[in-house]
């Protein structure tokens, strides 16, 4: 999943320029960035997607994006939805059939407030007949992006500086 084949996902997002300072500065850490690469490959377009389709994983995140106010890597995953991205891309869309609104509550709270989830919202999950395995890619997904939020927003401030 990149805007190019020449620029991951995360620098593509925070927009820097090949030979910049902050290009230089993330070359030191060359391991860590092409590990993040390769986690957005392997949580957004896995293989096997299990019960969460790739389109699914995308608005998730599209939504997690937003949640977060990251209008540019909102963008990216609005983009790679094509031209018909699903409705609950949206954050204020909070409904839809039982299985897809309880996913869309679990990644919300724990997009806005992970320290409040417990293991009541795991078993609302289950109720909704999401599965474990698919629990665990839906845990994998929301840390991912919101770690990917956190990291071009730090990018950015040191971009500014």
């Amino acid at each position: 999943m990149q805007d190019s084949p020449h620029q991951p996902v995360i620098e593509s997002v925070v927009g820097i320029a090949p030979g910049s300072a902050l290009a230089g500065a993330l070359a030191a850490r060359a391991t860590l960035m092409q590990s993040s690469q390769a986690n957005d490959a392997a949580i957004l377009a896995p293989h096997d997607p299990g019960g969460l389709p790739h389109r699914q994983r995308l608005a998730l995140a599209c939504r997690i994006a937003r949640i977060n106010g990251d209008t540019r890597l909102a963008d990216h995953y609005a983009a790679a939805l094509a031209a018909d991205p699903p409705a609950f891309a949206d954050p204020a869309i909070t409904d839809g059939e039982p299985r897809l609104a309880a996913i869309l509550r679990h990644v919300d709270l724990v997009t806005r407030t992970p320290r409040l989830a417990t293991q009541a919202d795991i078993a609302a999950l289950q109720a909704a007949g999401v599965t474990q395995p698919d629990i665990v890619r839906l845990s994998q997904l929301i840390a991912f992006v919101n770690y990917q939020v956190r990291v071009t927003a730090g990018l950015r401030l040191m971009g500014a500086a």
